[in-house]
C-alpha cells in the first residue's frame, strides 16, 4: 500500500511469497496465481481501510495467509519497504521508494486507485550465499568472479562485485534477480534463462535451488505452499548428469598434481583456494 499524510491510501495488488526456507522468503512473484481479480479488489480494499483507520502514511505491506479453501486471514503489517518490492514496481510501473520519500516530505499522493494497472508478471529470486544441498548452510569467503544476466526485462539489485568478501556478520543475500514477462509462463521462462546466465565462482548460492523450483510442477501449476521446502524439496533435485564426470575430472587433476609433486622437486600448486566442494555432489576420494 501507499498512503500520504493527507488521508489518501491506495493498494498496488498482491505478492505471492509462499516459497520459503527457514521461514524466510526466497522466491517471490506478483501477482499471485491464487488470487482472482475480484479477490484482489476485496483484499486490497481491506488493506486500504486498515491503513486509513490507523492513519498510516508511507509505503507498507499488509500480510495475509490463505487456507487451501481460499479463506484468508490477517497476519501482520510491515511498515517499511520490503525486499521483494521490485516485483510490485515491475508490474505496476510505480516507484515505491520514490513515493515513500515524497510522502515523508509531506507531498500529496497524486496516484488514485484507478491509476494502478497490473501489467504482466514478475518473479524475484534471492541470491543467497548458502548451500541448498546442506540445509542452506551459510557460505562465507571471497567471490572470485560474479556475472549477472543483462536484458531490458531483467532488474538486478546487488551490493557485491568480483573480489567482494562475504562475511558472517550480515544476511546471506548478496543480490536479487527480478524478471518481468507478459504472462506467468513467460516470466518463468525468462527467469530460468536469466538464472542460466548468472555465474559466481568462489561460493555456493541458492541459484541452483531457484532453478529447480521454477521447473517443478508445483511451482509451474502454482500449487506450492509455505511447507514446500520442508515437505517436497530434496537436495537430490539439484544433481545433474554431469556431476559424476566433473567430479572425477577434478579428483584426477588434483591427484595428478599431488603425485607429480611427490615424485619430483615441483613446488605446490599456488592456488590453495582450489576447492572440489564447489561441485554439486560431494566427493570422497
Amino acid at each position: 500500500i501507499l498512503g500520504d499524510k493527507h488521508g489518501n491510501v491506495i493498494h498496488l495488488g498482491e505478492r505471492e511469497c509462499s516459497l520459503q526456507r527457514k521461514h524466510q522468503k526466497i522466491v517471490e512473484e506478483a501477482p499471485s496465481a491464487s488470487v482472482s481479480a475480484a479477490l484482489r479488489d476485496e483484499m486490497g480494499a481491506l488493506a486500504v481501510k486498515f491503513a486509513q483507520k490507523i492513519g498510516y502514511f508511507s509505503a507498507g505491506t499488509i500480510e495475509y495467509i490463505m487456507d487451501e479453501d481460499g479463506s484468508y486471514y490477517f497476519m501482520e503489517m510491515n511498515t517499511r519497504i520490503q525486499v521483494e518490492h521490485p516485483v510490485t514496481e515491475m508490474i505496476t510501473g510505480v516507484d515505491l521508494v520514490e513515493w515513500q520519500i515524497k510522502v515523508a516530505l509531506g507531498e500529496i499522493l497524486t496516484l488514485s486507485q484507478t491509476d494502478v494497472k497490473i501489467q504482466g508478471w514478475a518473479i524475484e529470486c534471492r541470491v543467497n550465499t548458502e548451500d541448498p544441498q546442506n540445509r542452506f548452510s551459510p557460505q562465507t569467503g571471497f567471490i572470485d568472479t560474479i556475472h549477472f544476466p543483462q536484458d531490458p526485462t531483467i532488474r538486478i539489485e546487488t551490493g557485491v562485485v568480483s573480489g567482494s568478501v562475504v562475511t558472517p556478520y550480515f544476511d546471506s543475500m548478496i543480490a536479487k534477480i527480478i524478471v518481468h514477462g507478459s504472462s506467468r509462463e513467460d516470466a518463468i521462462a525468462r527467469t530460468l534463462n536469466a538464472l542460466n546466465h548468472f555465474s559466481l565462482i568462489g561460493l555456493k548460492t541458492t541459484v541452483p535451488f531457484c532453478k529447480a523450483v521454477l521447473q517443478h510442477p508445483d511451482f509451474v501449476n502454482a500449487t506450492y505452499t509455505t511447507r514446500w521446502v520442508d515437505q517436497v524439496y530434496t537436495p537430490e533435485m539439484l544433481e545433474n548428469d554431469d556431476d559424476e564426470l566433473i567430479g572425477a575430472l577434478a579428483a584426477t587433476i588434483m591427484y595428478a598434481s599431488e603425485y607429480l609433486q611427490l615424485q619430483g622437486d615441483i613446488p605446490a600448486y599456488e592456488n590453495d583456494a582450489l576447492n572440489v566442494w564447489v561441485l554439486n555432489k560431494r566427493l570422497n576420494y
